[in-house]
């Protein structure tokens, strides 16, 4: 059976990351979360003092620090699904509080930082086989996708779902602050000037504002068992 490469792409919050690593897990192909590399550079950033008192990025001491800020993903025995560490330390609880959430919009919107993770991203898709959820993968990572997702959802849905996961987690929750930095990050998204997030032309469109979970996984499947059929 040929492997093919599937980009999904959406607003945040949409549960692209779930879905992906779950239809990942189902057909065996490798999954990446760009955006917890993404998360991982703002967590760095932060770290280091790379934002300003105004919250806009140190962008030059940034880029200096570029080449050493290392992401990788490794298989968690207990979930089967991929964690992310950040220069080897494990990363995948720090990067995802609403702080990071804060924070990552303007640092994903840096040429230079989009640069470089993407080229690490068709590196890792090189020989296919390989789910991918963000931003941009359809129309900038992977324009010639064989599978290619955008997952949308309500702002209001979006927002109870993160303030859903983060209460499981056991971590703070405010859903108005969670609403807010969810309607930012959209505009950020998709006005920023390099990559933004659009829907690719030939992408079909998820809203999974009223879909279960299941409903969800049959909808991927069945889109995913017509992909590899195709010459």
């Amino acid at each position: 059976m040929k492997k093919i490469t599937i980009a999904i792409d959406g607003y945040s919050s949409c549960g692209k990351s779930t879905m992906a690593k779950d239809l990942a897990k189902e057909i065996g192909y490798i999954y990446v979360d760009t955006g917890a590399m993404y998360r991982s550079v703002a967590l760095y950033a932060m770290r280091h003092h790379l934002f300003l008192e105004d919250g806009s990025v140190d962008t030059d001491n940034l880029e200096k620090e570029m080449p050493n800020i290392h992401i990788s993903f490794k298989l968690n025995p207990d979930t089967q699904t991929p964690d992310c560490y950040l220069n080897g330390e494990l990363v995948e609880k720090e990067i995802r509080t609403l702080e990071v959430s804060n924070h990552v919009s303007p640092i994903a919107a840096i040429p230079f930082v989009r640069k470089a993770l993407v080229a690490q991203q068709q590196k890792m898709g090189e020989a296919k086989g390989i789910v991918m959820d963000g931003r941009d993968i359809g129309t900038t990572v992977f324009p010639h996708a064989e599978l290619k997702v955008f997952v949308t959802a309500s702002s209001q849905v979006r927002a109870q779902r993160r303030y859903d996961e983060l209460k499981a987690k056991g971590m703070a929750a405010d859903f108005d602050a969670i609403l807010k930095n969810v309607e930012e990050r959209d505009y950020i998204d998709t006005h920023r000037e390099v990559s933004p997030l659009k829907k690719a032309d030939d992408a079909l469109i998820l809203d999974n504002s009223n879909m279960t979970i299941p409903q969800q996984k049959e909808w991927l499947m069945q889109h995913y068992q017509t992909a590899i059929t195709q010459k």
